[in-house]
């Protein structure tokens, strides 16, 4: 017998959840907390330069990163759901990423999070989004 899908309210709160806790995580440098939110499955694509990025790839160079407290903050805003099923949502937001140097990164992505068998939701798929589609999302304004 199939699961019942996850109601658009739930899954909405779940996503927002793990995004409040991947933003607070990331901003404090909580590296294992933070990784904890990933999958060891997840693969990340559209990033400039690179056809896609693992686990491994994403996990080194954030702990580098989070050692040498590079960030000052990560936020996300905005927020669209695009599906559901009964262990996966999957929304697009745009994240911002400030670093301690001034420097900010602000994106669109596609995220899609999985109920794992551990019984925690971590992103398993990750997509950065061109401008031009997260403006036409209504995700981010035109330049």
């Amino acid at each position: 017998m199939p699961k019942e899908i996850i109601p658009e309210e739930k899954a909405i709160s779940i996503a927002q959840q793990w995004l409040t806790d991947s933003a607070l995580t990331a901003s404090n440098n909580q590296f294992e907390e933070h990784f904890n939110l990933i999958s060891k499955k997840v693969k990340v694509t559209g990033v400039p330069g690179y056809e896609s990025v693992s686990y491994t790839d994403w996990a080194r160079q954030s702990e580098q990163e989070f050692k040498d407290k590079l960030l000052k903050s990560v936020s996300y805003k905005g927020f669209k759901l695009l599906a559901t099923n009964d262990r996966q949502i999957m929304f697009k937001t745009v994240e911002t990423i400030l670093t301690n140097d001034d420097n900010s990164k602000k994106q669109g992505i596609e995220v899609l999070l999985t109920h794992e068998d551990d019984s925690v939701w971590r992103v398993t798929q990750e997509r950065v989004l061109t401008h031009a589609e997260a403006v036409h999302d209504g995700l981010m304004k035109s330049l």
